[in-house]
C-alpha cells in the first residue's frame, strides 16, 4: 500500500514537462485519480488526512487508497515514459526489456538486432552495465536456440569481449569505491586536522595508486573518478593550489563528454563544486563566475536536485561578499533567493541543510541580529537527528557560543562549553581555533579601557597569525574568519570592518 505522503511528496516534486505529460496521458474523462491528482495540485501545502477528508467528500462511495495507488502507478509510468525519450541511460534499459519480450515471441531475428543496437549505444555512451546485461542475454538466447550461425571462433570472441566488460566494470566499481570512501570520510569525519589524521587517508590513497597504475585512464569513467577522487584528497589535506588544478582538469575532460553525462550530472555539479571551493580557499572570487554560470546552466527533473544545485549557487554568490564583510550585500542576495531557496529547504540534502543554516546565522550576525541568527540554527540545534554526525554540526556549535555570547547568556554558555569538550575528546583533536573560541566565550568581562583592550589584542593577535598559517587549521578558517568574530569584540569595532581590511 503507497502511503499518502509519497503520492503527495511525488506530485509536488513534478515538473511542467511531467504534469503535461501526464495530462495528455490521463483519461479524457475526469477520473476518481484525476480529482485526487487536481485536489493535491490545488493546494500543495495539504496534509494526508485533510486530502482523505475532501476527496471522499467529492467522490462519494469512491476507495481513497485505490486512487492513491492507482494515481502513484500511473505517474510513475509517464515519469519513465518521459525518461527514456531524454535520458541514454532508460532508453537502454527499455530497450534491453523489449528485446527479451521479442524472443519471447519467437521474433529472434529482431530481438538480436535490438540487442546489437543497445550494445552499440552502449559503448557510445560508455554505460557498461547496459552493455553486460545486453551482452549476456544475446550469449543465452544463443544457447536456447543452439547457436544459430555461431561457429567457436565468434563465440570465442564474444566472451572475450564480455569479460573485457567485466573488467571495465570491475576497475569502475573499485575506483568508485575508494572515492565514495574518501567522500564519506569527510562528509562524517570532516578533512584531516593532523598528520596523524592526513596519514590515515594512506590506505585510500595506496589502494587507488595501484587501480590507476593497472587501468586505462583513457576510459572516461576511470579517469573521472580518479580525478575526482585525487581532487577531494588534496583538499582534505589542505593543499589547495593543487586541487584547484585537479579540478580543472577535470571539468575539462567532462566539458568535453557532456554526451556521456548522467542525469542528474551528479559528478559534473561535484567537479564545478571541487572548484569553486578552492576558489574560494585561495582567496580567488573573481574567477567564480564562470563556474557559477555554468551551475546555473543545469536543468533536470529532479526537483531536490535543482534545489540543491540552487543553494550551491546562492553560496558562492554569498562566500565574495561575507568573507569581505559586505553584510548589507549579503542580506540583499538573501533577498532574492527567498523564494526559490529559502522556502525549499526540505528538498535540500543533510549536509547542504547544515550549511546553509551556517551561514544564514553568520550573516545575522554581522547584521548585528543575533536573535534571527539564533533561529536561522534552531532546527540543526534542536532537532540534532542526522546533524550530529556532520563534522559541520561542530562549527555550528561554535557559532550557536558565539550567538550566546552576542546575547549575553552566560550560564548556558558554560553549561554548552562542557558537553562541547566533552564531544571533542571523544571525536578526536580539536582546532587551536575552537579552544580560542571556547576560552574566549567564557570571559564575559573584557578590559574597559582602550589601552587595555589592544594590550589584549595585541597578545592574541601573535597567536592568531600562527594559527592563520597552520595548514591543518585553515580547514576551519576557509568556513569563516572566527578571529574576526574574536578581535571585532575586543577592539570595539564592527565585524565588517574587521573582515574587509582582512582581504
Amino acid at each position: 500500500m503507497i502511503k499518502t505522503e509519497a503520492l503527495l511528496y511525488l506530485v509536488n516534486s513534478m515538473t511542467k514537462p511531467e504534469k503535461k505529460a501526464f495530462m495528455i496521458a490521463s483519461d479524457k474523462k475526469v477520473s476518481n485519480y484525476l480529482k485526487l491528482y487536481n485536489l493535491i495540485i490545488k493546494d500543495s501545502e495539504i496534509s494526508a488526512d485533510i486530502l482523505r477528508t475532501r476527496y471522499e467528500s467529492l467522490c462519494k462511495g469512491a476507495s481513497f487508497d485505490t486512487s492513491v495507488n492507482y494515481l502513484y502507478k500511473i505517474l510513475l509510468d509517464t515519469m519513465l515514459e518521459l525518461r527514456k525519450e531524454q535520458d541514454s541511460y532508460y532508453s537502454l534499459f527499455d530497450k534491453i526489456l523489449k528485446a527479451r519480450i521479442l524472443f519471447e515471441k519467437s521474433l529472434y531475428k529482431e530481438c538480436f538486432d535490438l540487442l546489437h543496437k543497445v550494445m552499440n549505444s552502449a559503448k557510445e555512451f560508455e554505460n557498461y552495465y547496459a552493455l553486460l546485461i545486453s551482452s549476456r542475454f544475446e550469449l543465452e538466447y544463443l544457447l536456447s536456440l543452439n547457436f544459430p550461425e555461431t561457429d567457436e571462433k565468434t563465440l570465442l570472441h564474444k566472451h572475450f569481449k564480455l569479460n573485457e566488460t567485466l573488467r571495465f566494470t570491475q576497475k569502475i566499481h573499485q575506483q568508485a569505491a575508494l572515492y565514495e570512501l574518501l567522500r564519506h570520510r569527510m562528509i562524517y569525519k570532516g578533512n584531516a586536522r593532523s598528520e596523524a589524521q592526513k596519514t590515515a587517508l594512506n590506505d585510500l590513497v595506496v589502494s587507488e595508486m595501484s587501480i590507476v597504475a593497472s587501468s586505462n585512464l583513457e576510459n572516461l569513467e576511470i579517469n573521472k573518478l580518479h580525478q575526482l577522487f585525487q581532487a577531494n584528497y588534496l583538499i582534505s589535506v589542505g593543499d589547495y593550489k593543487s586541487a584547484l588544478h585537479s579540478f580543472y582538469e577535470l571539468n575539462n575532460l567532462l566539458e568535453g563528454n557532456k554526451h556521456l553525462w548522467s542525469d542528474p550530472p551528479i559528478y559534473y555539479v561535484l567537479t564545478l563544486e571541487g572548484v569553486l571551493d578552492s576558489l574560494r580557499s585561495l582567496h580567488q572570487y573573481d574567477g567564480m563566475a564562470h563556474f557559477i554560470q555554468q551551475l546555473k546552466k543545469l536543468s533536470t527533473p529532479s526537483l531536490n536536485f535543482n534545489t540543491n544545485v540552487t543553494c550551491l549557487i546562492f553560496l558562492y554568490e554569498l562566500f565574495p561578499f561575507l568573507d569581505k564583510g559586505d553584510f548589507t550585500a549579503c542580506d540583499q542576495l538573501l533577498k532574492t533567493y527567498s523564494e526559490n531557496l529559502l522556502k525549499k529547504t526540505q528538498l535540500l540534502s543533510l549536509a547542504r541543510n547544515a550549511e546553509l543554516s551556517l551561514y544564514l546565522a553568520l550573516i545575522q550576525i554581522g547584521l548585528k541580529e543575533p536573535r534571527k541568527a539564533q533561529k536561522a540554527l534552531s532546527k540543526i540545534i534542536a532537532t540534532s537527528k542526522g546533524f550530529t554526525n556532520l563534522p559541520l554540526y561542530r562549527t555550528i556549535r561554535l557559532v550557536n557560543l558565539m550567538i550566546m555570547y552576542e546575547l549575553r547568556e552566560f550560564e548556558l554558555i558554560k553549561i554548552e562549553t562542557r558537553t562541547f569538550k566533552r564531544d571533542m575528546k571523544d571525536a578526536g583533536k580539536e582546532y587551536k581555533m575552537e579552544k580560542r573560541i571556547l576560552s574566549f566565550v567564557n570571559k564575559p568581562s573584557l578590559p574597559i579601557s582602550a589601552v587595555k583592550r589592544k594590550l589584549l589584542w595585541d597578545k592574541m593577535q601573535k597567536d592568531f597569525q600562527l594559527i592563520h598559517h597552520d595548514v591543518y587549521e585553515q580547514q576551519i578558517l576557509r568556513l569563516f574568519d572566527f578571529s574576526a568574530w574574536m578581535e571585532s569584540k575586543v577592539r570595539k569595532v564592527p565585524l565588517a570592518e574587521v573582515l574587509a581590511h582582512r582581504e
